[in-house]
């Protein structure tokens, strides 16, 4: 019998000895952060399902990207709200050199040039049905769907943007992504890909931000099943070999097992997507005073970098920056 030869409590008796046999820390390198763009100047919008989080024109995104980055902020990823009348079935407007995402490109790598700037890249935003693809008698089409998504990931390459983001579950998109994006001589552009984006009850407020929630159905013929673990490593690998330099997995808390499955499973560096919801839940149940905000977000994170995440796409980053100073 080893004890009392062995307590395991012993390294836990001070917070000098729990800092430094700590596994896992967090730092402002972990984090991406996400903007959401809208038309306009001076115009910085509360979005009301996600408590203190914005929508900004581009004159105040490019404010906002100044600031991230002097808080220590490295990475953002930019996401658009057009408007309605630019929306159809064809991509045409994510495409337009002079579109709100590729004019937000260029104002914030013109203005903080040593940001990394990661753009999203799906049909979704500029869908009329709200779909990440086209949709040809209510099915949405992959082939199709994923050329102009190659050609939108150029656009964003053209506009300055440092790696591209596909968000849409398409089959075959990465491949078709790296071969464009070669050819038009941006090798140096690197992919994010949502290689195990679910079909999750979580995105709601974010579909509220950008206005882009499903006009039929849902999203369940190309996100997949969330019932489904080993589809996620076969999901990742692929796009691994497609020309990944980075995989996602969407939503985070919920699929923290998805997580140490690709970190046992790839070489690659792992990000993990900490949805709308998962800030919404948590804003409210702190309003309520039902949680403490900061610990519970803090564990949270945590949780992320232990089950093998390399990077974090969280709303919550500026805070955390701000406990961790």
């Amino acid at each position: 019998m080893m004890f009392p030869l062995n307590r395991n409590r012993r390294l836990r008796s001070s917070a000098a000895l729990r800092d430094l046999v700590r596994e896992n820390s967090l730092s402002a390198n972990d984090f991406i952060v996400p903007l959401f763009i809208v038309e306009g100047t001076q115009s910085k919008t509360e979005i009301p399902s996600m408590p203190n989080y914005f929508r900004f024109s581009i004159d105040l995104a490019v404010k906002e990207a100044k600031r991230l980055y002097g808080l220590g902020i490295r990475g953002v990823l930019l996401f658009v709200k057009v408007t309605d009348a630019e929306k159809d079935n064809t991509g045409a407007a994510a495409l337009n050199p002079e579109g709100l995402m590729q004019r937000s490109i260029r104002a914030i790598k013109a203005a903080v040039p040593e940001l990394v700037v990661c753009t999203d890249v799906a049909l979704d935003p500029y869908s009329n049905y709200g779909h990440d693809g086209i949709v040809e008698n209510k099915q949405i089409v992959n082939d199709v769907t994923v050329e102009i998504l190659a050609k939108m990931a150029v656009s964003h390459a053209e506009s300055g943007a440092d790696i591209v983001a596909p968000s849409d579950m398409m089959d075959g998109r990465v491949l078709a992504i790296r071969k464009a994006l070669e050819n038009a001589g941006f090798v140096n552009t690197g992919i994010i890909s949502y290689s195990a984006k679910y079909a999750s009850a979580f995105y709601g407020p974010f579909r509220d931000a950008l206005d882009s929630a499903p006009g039929f159905g849902d999203k369940k013929t190309y996100q997949m099943d969330v019932a489904n673990r080993k589809e996620a490593i076969i999901e990742t690998l692929r796009d691994i070999e497609e020309g990944a330099d980075i995989v996602m997995v969407k939503p985070g808390m919920p699929y923290l097992d998805i997580v140490r499955d690709l970190a046992n499973n790839t070489h690659v560096p792992i990000a993990v997507y900490q949805v709308s919801g998962e800030y919404a839940m948590l804003k409210a149940a702190a309003e309520k005073g039902w949680l403490d905000h900061d610990n519970v977000m803090m564990e949270q994170l945590m949780a992320f970098k232990r089950a093998g995440a390399s990077l974090i796409v969280t709303y919550h980053a500026e805070r955390t920056i701000q406990l961790l100073q």
